[in-house]
């Protein structure tokens, strides 16, 4: 290390100790944001050349020093960087006059929001493919569309191993389908369709979802999943039920038997895991 850089981190280093003892409440070191914000002092610099965030001030020895208001730009970067935005991008976003701080977390909120939607859907695909999975299951093109229609387990199953192959669930499902014959998958099939009409007759007859007979058939759902998959417990179960609804392949499912019964089912799911708890 050259003297001038020593007595330059020497410097900053003394700037952040004071900064320490005295509250630090109006300004930071380059060090101190970057450990606030997770990122390296290099990337502030960078950020700092290209106009994208630049310290509200410097010291008389020309040191960084960034303000609350450069700390709250520096978030609202972050936040655009983790959604894909280039850094070109978000600084036409920041400098626009027009937006101010409620509109960009808005804007981020709705943003983060359609993700953690995507995310929901991909992971239903994945639980899709581990329930679905015909591994040594001797199915027909016939019976193989009968069952699955447009969905095809194989295109999923290698992101299913790579996500879910620690997991007991993962382990206990794949176990148990691969020992299924074609007539183990018949039954399976039939069970989970008599279900559906179970619900989908209450449903339409205006049983309320967290009436007796509702939740008994969510407690079947429960009991047949157990049966065939692996061992589902309540909170698991409401899980499923969420991505019923969540994801529109499995949506679709239950709402060409009546509009709204994948909400109805999932609110039955959880109104018997509600009772179970409240049981125990």
């Amino acid at each position: 290390m050259t003297s001038r850089t020593a007595d330059a981190a020497t410097n900053e280093a003394t700037d952040e100790l004071t900064d320490e003892l005295t509250g630090g409440a109006r300004d930071y070191a380059v060090g101190q944001v970057a450990r606030i914000a997770a990122v390296s002092v290099r990337t502030l610099h960078h950020y700092d050349e290209i106009g994208l965030v630049s310290p509200g001030r410097r010291t008389a020895a020309g040191y960084r020093r960034y303000t609350d208001e450069d700390l709250q730009r520096l978030q609202h970067v972050l936040f655009y960087r983790e959604l894909g935005f280039a850094l070109e991008e978000i600084i036409a976003i920041l400098d626009d006059p027009a937006t101010d701080t409620l509109t960009h977390l808005r804007r981020q909120h709705e943003l983060l929001t359609r993700r953690i939607d995507r995310l929901r859907a991909m992971a239903a695909a994945v639980e899709h493919a581990m329930e679905a999975n015909i591994v040594n299951i001797p199915l027909t093109p016939r019976e193989r569309f009968e069952v699955f229609g447009d969905f095809v387990p194989e295109e999923h199953d290698e992101e299913a191993r790579r996500r879910w192959r620690q997991s007991d669930t993962w382990r206990q499902s794949r176990a148990r389908m691969a020992a299924m014959t074609k007539a183990d998958w018949a039954r399976f099939t039939e069970e989970a369709a008599r279900t559906v009409r179970g619900f989908t007759e209450v449903y339409l007859a205006g049983v309320p979802a967290d009436d007796r007979r509702a939740m008994e058939l969510a407690e079947e759902h429960r009991a047949h999943l157990t049966r065939w998959c692996y061992d589902c417990s309540y909170d698991i179960q409401r899980g499923l039920a969420d991505m019923y609804v969540a994801d529109p392949r499995f949506a679709a499912v239950y709402e060409a038997a009546a509009t709204g019964l994948a909400s109805y089912i999932r609110d039955a799911v959880h109104a018997n895991a509600d009772r179970a708890g409240h049981l125990a």
